[in-house]
C-alpha cells in the first residue's frame, strides 16, 4: 500500500474540496464575512446574488431551499459558538461528506461491489470518461422522464461534467437503499454545493483514481508473496491523513480542544499487527479457551502420570497449535500457571465458555475508521465456519448479533458502517439486498429531541415514556462526552416494538421520530449492553487540555483515571466487559506506574489479571510517549502470572513500528511476572519485570524518604523573568539556581540563577510561581534532572536553589550515601520498575527502599562518593561554563614539558601542554569509572541482584571528559557519548580564554574571573603612558612632556592603595573593550595580533611561531599561513562556536556589518557603556574606511603603472571587493550613527536576549539589526 501517495492526495483533497465548496457558497451569498439576503429582484422562483461581477448570480428550483436550509444549519451552530466557526465547521462537514462517498465508490467500484456493475469514477478502459457517463442507462438507476432528457441532452452538449454530478447524486442517493448510513438522502444543502468535475485533471475525481494505485483498493490482488496489497483498510488511513491538517492546527493554537476538534487530535490509525494482537488475543482466546484441554492427555497418560510443568507445557502447545491452525499469528499463549491456579481457571471458563458463537458481543467504542471492527469479523468467520456455518450465513449473524461499534465522531461512523459492510459484502454476495444493518454507530445526543415528538412517540404509555426519559437523560451532550458516558438498562424491546408502529403510522412526527428517536435508541442501547470482548485504540489527551465541561464530568465520573482521556476508557472498557470476559487496548503507559493512576491499577490488580502484555516504547506512532498493548481478563485469581513482552532495552529509545513488528517474533525480552508481586510495590505499579527480592526490597524499613526530603523545588513558571545564566549578570540578587540539565552524575550543570532579590519575595508573591517556601534551599542537596530519557543522575550542589527540570534531594545526613546510591545501577534498576515516562516524580524516589551495608562498607561507599565528586568538580571547572572556573588547563599545564637552560625561562609549548591536559583527563575518566564500577559492586552485594545487574559502566556512560585528537579517533565505545571533545575543541576554548584576558574578564595573572561587571578600574589600574591616574583620571604624581599624546592602558591590578604597591601584569587588557577582527593585517591591535601578544605573554617569545602552527593546525581551515587561518576562524567560526558554548547567550557581541567583512569588532557586555558604540564608531569603523580608501587608492596606482598584466588583474579583483567592503562600512556607518548618538544604557539584569534587542533600538524605537545573529 502506497501510504505516501494516500496521504498526499488525502490532504490535498480536503483543501481542494473546502475551495470549490467554499467558491460555491461564495456565489450564493454565504461567505466567511457573513451572510447576504438576496437582491431585490429576487422572486419566489430565483433567487439573485451580488457577486461583485456585471451580473448576479442567480439560483432557482431546488437550489432555493437547500440554500435556506444551509443559512439555518449555520445559524443553528452559530448559536454554539460564533459565526466564523459556524461557517468553518460547515464547509468541513460538506467536504469529509463527499470526500467519504468519493472513496467508499472508489473501494466498491474496483472491487465490482457496485450493484450495477458499472464503474461512476473511472473506467475498466482507462478513458478519462466514467463508465457510468458513458452508459448511463445501463447502471439500473431510476430515471423520471424529464431526467432522461437532461441526461440526452448533456451528452449531446457534451457538457460532461454536468452530466457526471447529476449521475453521481443520483448513483449515491441509489446506494442509500443498501448503505444507509454513509449514502444520506442528498437533496440538500451538501447536494448543492457539490462541485466536482471529471474532465478537470486537477479534480479530486481525476486525481482520486491516478494518484492512489488501484491495487491498494482491490482486495484480490496478490503481491508477489501471495499477500493481498487492497485491504478495506485503505478507508482508515484516508481519513486519518484527511484529518492531519486540522489535527496539526488544533495542537499548534493556544487555548482548549473543542469538542468539534477532538476526532482529529484523538485519532490514530493502529497498526495491523497491533489490531490483530489485540483481536486475537481477546476475541480469539475465548475460541481457545474452550478447546485448550483438549489433547493434554491424547498420549495416554493420565494427571498423576505427568509432572505439572509437562501438563502446562501440552496445554500451551496446544494453544500454539489451535492459532497456527486459524492463522493467528500474533496470538500468545497463556503463561505456565501454578496448579491451583488453572484448576480455579479450569472451572471459571467452564462456566462462562459460550455455547454458540452467534451469542458472543464484541465492541470497539473508539472504532475510529473501523480496523478493529473489520478484523474482528474475520476471527467471527473463522470461529463460525468451525462451527460449520456457511460464510453467507455467517456474515448475516456477525452484522446481527456480534459486531457493535460506537464513535463520537460521524465521519469514522460512516466510514466504520461502510468496511464493516464492505466486509460482509466480501463474504455474501447479497448482503446488500438482504437489508441487514450492523450495529456501528455515531454518537448521538438527546438534546434536540422536542417534547412534541417525545410524546408522540410515548403515546401515553408511562413506561415507554420512563425508558425514553432514561436515555434522552443519559445522552444529554453526549457529543461532549462520546461513549464514556453510561447509559443505564431499559425496555429496549418495548421501545423497538413501538419504533414499528411509528414506521406504519401516518403522523406528522412519524419523520421526527425515526430520525431522531430510532438512532438515540440505537446507541443507548450499545451503551448499557455489557460484552464478552471489548478491544479499542482510545483517543489521547490530557485531561487539562479539553474543554471545562468534559473536564469536570471525567473528574467526577471517572477520579481513578481522569488525567488523560485514554485512561479513562481503560476504566470505560472494564465496566462494558462482561465477568470473565477480556478487554484488550494500546494506550499510553502512565497508568502503570505514575502516583496518580494507583487507585485505578489497585481497582484493576483486585478484580482483574493481565493476560499479556506488549511493551512497545515509543515510535508506534511516531515519535510519540511511549506506548503498550494489553490483554486483561475480568476475574481476578490470585497468584496468575502474565506475560510481558519488552520491546526495548533504554527508556525513551524510539524505533520504526516495523521494526517492533519484526521484534515480536524475535526479539523481544520476555518476563512471566506473578501478578500478586505488584501488591508488595509502591503505589502497585506495574513493573513486570521485577524479581521476588527487588519486591521484597521494598519491604524494608528505610527508603530515601527516610533520610531525605526530596522535593520538586522552585518552578518559577515565568523563566524570562526570573532566570538567567549565571554569566549574563551582576547584582547579588542573583543567586545559584540547578534546574536539572544534561546526564551528569555527581557534580556539574551549575548554569542558571534566579532572582531571590528580597529573600526571594519578587518569585514568592508571583501567583503562578510555587515551591518558594522550601525550607531546606542552601543546604547539602543531591539535584536531578526530572525529565529526561536517560538513566537517573544525581549531583552535589550546596548553597544553592534547585527546582524548574530538576528536583532535589535534600538529605541531613548520609548524602554521601545517598549520593552514592542514586548513580548506580540497582537505583536506576529500581527508579526504572517505577516509572513509565520520561519524568522522575518525588513520590517515586522518595519510595525507593534504602539498604545499608555494614559500618567498613558505608566508610568506603563515603570515600567513594567524595573522590567521584572531587572528580567531576574539577573537570566542570576546567571550562569558563563553570562559575568556579580558575584558569584554561592549556595555561595552567603550560610548564609541562617545558625546559630551560641556565638563567633563560623555560620554553614552552602548546603540544606539551595539551598532552598532558589528555593525560590528565584520561586518568580522571579511568578512575571515575573504575569507581563507579566498584560502588556498583558495593550495591548489587547489599540489594541481593546479582542475577539482573552487572557493575560494568560503559564508556559512554562516564560523565567527564575525554580528549581524542580528532572525531575519527574516537573509539566505538564512547560513540554517543557528550563527553568527547577533541584537541579542535580545547583550542577554541583556550582562544574563548585568550578573549577573555584581552577584554579584562580573565588574567594568565590571577586564577579565576577577574571582572564581570561593575566599574573596570577599580580593578585594572588605568595609566596614560607612564603616569598612573586617580579616580577623577588625573596623573596621579602630575604630568610630564608629550602625556598628552600617549595612550591610556592598564599594566596593573587595582589590589593596593598605592599604583607602586600594585601588581604587574605580564599581559595588558584592551584599554577601550574593543577588538576589530579584519580580513587582512591592517591595524597593529586587531585580534590577531592581540592574540599573539597573548601568547608571548603566556607562553613565551621563543615558541610563538610553533604555537600558532598548533592553534592552526587544532582549528583547520583555509589559509596560507597559520595566522590567515587563525584570521579566518575569528572571521568566520569564533562567534558561532562562542554562542555555543554560552547557549546562545553571547557576552562577546560582534558588530558586524555583513556579507562583505567590512568591518567587525568584539565588544564585552560587561565593560559596555552608553559611550561603547561611539568610541566604536568612531575609533574603529572610520579607521577602518580610511584604510579601505587607501587600499583601494593603492590598488589604482598598481593599476595604473603596473605593466605585469596578473599583477593588474589581482589588484582589479582586490580593488573591487575593497569597494565592496567600502561600501558596506559606510552603509553600517548609518546605522551605527542612530545608536551611538542613543547612547543607550543597559541592565545586566536583564539578560542578554533582552539586551541583545535593546543595543540595537534607538531611541526613536526605530532597530537596526548591526550585531551578528545569535
Amino acid at each position: 500500500m502506497n501510504k505516501t501517495a494516500i496521504k498526499n492526495f488525502a490532504i490535498w483533497a480536503r483543501n481542494k474540496l473546502i475551495a470549490d465548496i467554499q467558491y460555491r457558497t461564495g456565489l450564493m451569498g454565504i461567505t466567511a464575512d457573513g451572510i447576504k439576503d438576496p437582491l431585490p429582484q429576487s422572486t419566489g422562483t430565483m433567487e439573485f446574488y451580488d457577486i461583485g461581477t456585471s451580473e448576479p448570480y442567480a439560483i432557482s428550483g431546488d437550489a432555493i431551499p437547500q440554500r435556506k436550509k444551509l443559512v439555518e444549519v449555520i445559524r443553528k451552530k452559530e448559536n454554539d459558538s460564533n459565526y466564523a466557526t459556524a461557517y468553518k465547521y460547515i464547509l468541513e462537514e460538506v467536504a469529509y461528506t463527499w470526500f467519504n462517498r468519493l472513496i467508499a465508490i472508489r473501494f466498491m467500484e474496483v472491487n465490482d461491489y457496485l450493484p450495477s456493475h458499472i464503474r461512476v469514477l473511472s473506467s475498466e478502459s482507462g478513458k478519462i470518461e466514467p463508465d457510468l457517463v458513458t452508459t448511463p442507462f445501463d447502471a439500473e438507476l431510476a430515471f423520471t422522464h424529464a431526467e432522461e432528457e437532461t441526461v440526452l441532452r448533456l451528452k449531446n452538449e457534451n457538457k460532461l461534467d454536468e452530466l457526471f454530478r447529476l449521475l453521481f447524486i443520483k448513483q449515491c442517493n441509489a446506494l442509500n437503499e443498501i448503505l444507509p448510513a454513509l449514502f444520506e438522502k442528498t437533496s440538500d444543502y451538501t447536494e448543492l454545493l457539490l462541485n466536482l468535475s471529471v474532465v478537470d485533471r486537477e479534480g479530486v475525481v481525476y486525481h482520486l483514481t491516478h494518484d492512489i494505485p488501484e491495487q491498494d483498493f482491490d482486495i484480490t490482488h496478490l503481491d508477489e508473496d501471495g499477500n493481498p496489497t487492497g485491504q478495506v483498510e485503505i478507508i482508515g488511513w484516508l481519513y486519518q491523513y484527511y484529518n492531519t491538517e486540522p489535527k496539526n492546527a488544533a495542537f499548534a493554537k493556544n487555548g482548549k480542544i473543542t469538542k468539534e476538534e477532538i476526532p482529529a487530535v484523538t485519532q490514530l490509525f493502529t497498526p495491523d499487527w497491533i489490531v490483530r494482537y489485540m483481536v486475537e488475543n481477546s476475541l480469539g482466546r475465548i475460541f481457545i479457551d474452550k478447546r485448550k484441554e483438549q489433547g493434554v492427555f491424547a498420549d495416554g497418560r493420565c494427571l498423576d502420570e505427568m509432572s505439572w510443568d509437562e501438563i502446562e507445557a501440552k496445554r500451551i502447545s496446544n494453544e500454539e497449535e489451535i492459532a497456527g491452525q486459524m492463522g493467528w499469528k500474533y496470538y500468545l499463549p497463556e503463561a505456565a500457571q501454578a496448579k491451583e491456579v488453572r484448576q480455579q481457571l479450569s472451572e471459571i471458563q467452564k462456566q462462562s465458555e459460550y455455547k454458540d458463537v452467534r451469542d458472543i458481543k464484541i465492541i470497539d467504542p473508539c472504532m475510529g475508521s473501523g480496523h478493529i471492527l473489520v478484523y474482528a469479523f474475520d476471527v467471527l468467520m473463522q470461529m463460525y465456519e468451525n462451527d460449520g456455518y456457511s460464510q453467507r450465513d455467517a456474515a448475516q449473524c456477525i452484522l446481527k448479533h456480534n459486531l457493535f461499534g460506537l464513535d463520537i465522531d460521524e465521519r469514522a461512523a460512516q466510514l466504520a458502517y461502510f468496511a464493516v459492510m464492505m466486509k460482509a459484502r466480501q463474504y455474501d454476495r447479497r448482503i446488500f439486498s438482504r437489508g441487514i444493518q450492523p450495529h456501528v454507530y455515531a454518537i448521538t445526543e438527546s438534546n434536540d429531541i422536542d417534547a412534541y415528538t417525545r410524546d408522540y412517540f410515548t403515546n401515553n404509555d408511562p413506561q415507554l415514556k420512563a425508558a425514553l426519559d432514561s436515555i434522552i437523560n443519559d445522552l444529554r451532550d453526549a457529543k461532549e462526552y462520546g461513549s464514556i458516558l453510561t447509559v443505564a438498562p431499559v425496555d429496549f424491546a418495548a421501545l423497538y416494538a413501538r419504533m414499528d408502529e411509528v414506521q406504519n403510522d401516518i403522523s406528522l412526527y412519524r419523520e421526527s421520530a425515526l430520525n431522531s428517536i430510532l438512532p438515540l435508541i440505537r446507541v443507548a442501547e450499545v451503551m448499557a449492553q455489557h460484552y464478552d470482548v471489548v478491544v479499542t485504540n482510545p483517543p489521547y489527551r490530557g485531561i487539562n487540555d479539553v474543554e471545562v465541561k468534559l473536564q469536570n464530568f471525567v473528574k467526577e465520573k471517572y477520579p481513578s483515571s481522569c488525567s488523560d482521556l485514554s485512561t479513562v476508557f481503560m476504566e470505560k472498557c472494564s465496566y462494558l466487559t462482561k465477568k470473565s470476559g477480556y478487554y484488550s487496548m494500546i494506550n499510553i503507559p502512565v497508568w502503570m506506574s505514575l502516583a496518580s493512576y494507583a487507585d485505578l491499577r489497585a481497582k484493576m490488580l483486585n478484580n482483574e489479571n493481565i493476560v499479556n502484555m506488549l511493551h512497545l516504547g515509543r515510535g508506534m506512532f511516531g515519535s510519540d510517549y511511549g506506548t503498550t498493548a494489553f490483554v486483561i481478563s475480568s476475574r481476578n485469581v490470585d497468584d496468575y502470572k502474565g506475560l510481558y513482552r519488552k520491546f526495548f532495552e533504554k527508556q525513551g529509545a524510539v524505533e520504526p513500528e516495523e521494526t517492533k513488528r519484526k521484534k515480536f517474533f524475535i526479539g523481544t525480552k520476555d518476563y512471566i511476572t506473578n501478578q500478586s508481586l505488584y501488591s508488595l510495590l509502591p503505589n502497585k505499579i506495574i513493573a513486570y519485570w521485577v524479581t521476588q527480592s527487588f519486591a521484597e526490597a521494598f519491604e524494608a524499613d528505610s527508603n530515601v524518604s527516610t533520610y531525605a526530603t526530596v522535593f520538586e523545588g522552585l518552578k518559577t513558571r515565568d523563566k524570562n523573568r526570573f532566570l538567567r545564566f549565571w554569566f549574563e549578570v551582576a547584582s547579588k540578587k542573583w543567586v545559584p539556581y540547578a534546574k536539572g540539565g544534561a546526564f551528569r552524575r555527581w557534580y556539574g550543570n551549575n548554569e542558571y540563577v534566579v532572582n531571590w532579590g528580597e529573600n526571594g519575595d519578587e518569585v514568592r508573591n508571583f501567583k503562578k510561581s510555587s515551591g518558594a517556601n522550601f525550607k531546606h534551599y542552601f543546604e547539602p542537596t543531591i539535584t536531578y534532572t526530572a525529565m529526561t530519557m536517560s538513566a537517573f543522575t544525581g549531583r552535589f550542589i550546596s548553597h544553592q536553589i534547585f527546582g524548574g527540570g530538576g528536583g532535589g534531594i535534600t538529605a541531613t545526613s548520609k548524602i554521601e550515601y545517598l549520593l552514592a546510591f542514586v548513580n548506580s545501577a540497582p537505583f536506576n534498576y529500581i527508579i526504572s520498575a517505577m516509572k513509565s515516562t520520561v519524568n522522575f516524580e518525588v513520590g517515586q524516589i522518595g519510595k525507593v527502599p534504602v539498604l545499608f551495608g555494614n559500618s567498613m562498607t558505608q566508610e568506603k561507599v563515603k570515600s567513594l562518593t567524595k573522590e567521584n565528586v572531587m572528580l567531576s568538580e574539577t573537570d566542570w571547572d576546567s571550562y569558563e561554563y563553570s562559575w568556579d572556573f580558575q584558569r584554561h588547563p592549556l595555561v595552567r599545564l603550560r610548564i609541562a614539558g617545558a625546559y630551560a637552560w641556565g638563567d633563560k625561562p623555560p620554553v614552552m609549548h602548546l603540544s606539551s601542554a595539551y598532552n598532558a591536559w589528555k593525560l590528565e583527563c584520561d586518568g580522571r575518566f579511568e578512575k571515575l569509572k573504575a569507581n563507579e564500577e566498584e560502588l556498583n559492586r558495593i550495591f548489587i552485594d547489599i540489594y541481593g541482584l546479582q542475577d539482573e545487574l552487572t557493575p560494568e559502566v560503559a564508556d559512554k556512560d562516564v560523565t567527564v571528559h575525554r580528549i581524542f585528537d580528532t572525531k575519527d579517533d574516537v573509539p566505538e565505545s564512547m560513540q554517543g557519548s557528550s563527553y568527547v571533545r577533541t584537541k579542535r575543541d580545547e583550542v577554541v576554548s583556550l582562544l574563548s580564554y585568550a578573549v577573555g584576558c584581552m577584554f579584562g574578564r580573565y588574567s594568565p595573572d590571577r586564577q579565576g574571573l577577574i571582572f564581570a561587571g561593575g566599574d573596570f578600574d577599580s580593578v585594572y589600574w588605568k595609566f596614560k603612558g607612564q603616569a598612573a591616574l586617580n579616580e577623577q583620571g588625573d596623573p596621579i604624581e602630575g604630568g610630564y612632556a608629550g602625556i598628552s599624546l600617549a595612550n591610556y592602558h592598564y599594566p596593573k591590578f587595582h589590589d593596593a592603595e598605592n599604583w607602586e604597591d600594585a601588581t604587574s601584569l605580564s599581559y595588558e587588557p584592551d584599554a577601550d573593550g574593543v577588538i576589530p577582527i579584519t580580513d587582512e593585517e591592517y591595524l597593529e591591535d586587531d585580534i590577531v595580533s592581540r592574540l599573539c601578544d597573548w601568547l608571548k605573554a603566556v607562553y613565551g617569545a621563543d615558541t610563538l611561531e610553533e604555537n600558532l602552527d598548533f592553534i592552526a593546525g587544532a582549528l583547520g581551515g583555509k589559509g596560507n599561513s597559520s595566522r590567515e587561518i587563525i584570521r579566518n576562524y575569528f572571521l568566520k567560526d569564533f562567534f558561532k562556536d562562542h554562542c555555543k558554548t554560552y547557549q546562545k547567550r553571547p557576552i562577546y557581541w560582534l558588530f558586524d556589518s555583513g556579507k562583505q567583512n567590512g568591518f567587525k569588532a568584539l565588544i564585552y557586555l560587561h565593560r559596555y557603556t552608553p559611550d561603547t558604540i561611539g568610541n566604536l564608531r568612531v575609533d574603529y569603523l572610520h579607521k577602518m574606511q580610511r584604510v579601505y580608501e587607501s587600499e583601494i587608492n593603492r590598488m589604482q596606482d598598481m593599476i595604473d603603472h603596473s605593466t605585469n598584466a596578473r599583477e593588474i588583474a589581482a589588484s582589479t579583483k582586490r580593488k573591487e571587493k575593497l569597494q565592496k567592503q567600502l561600501k558596506e562600512c559606510r552603509n553600517y556607518d548609518e546605522m551605527i550613527a542612530h545608536l551611538a548618538l542613543s547612547r543607550i544604557e543597559l541592565d545586566l539584569d536583564d539578560g542578554v536576549k533582552v539586551n541583545y534587542e535593546k543595543i540595537q533600538t534607538a531611541s526613536d524605537g526605530k532597530k537596526y539589526a548591526v550585531l551578528a545573529k545569535i
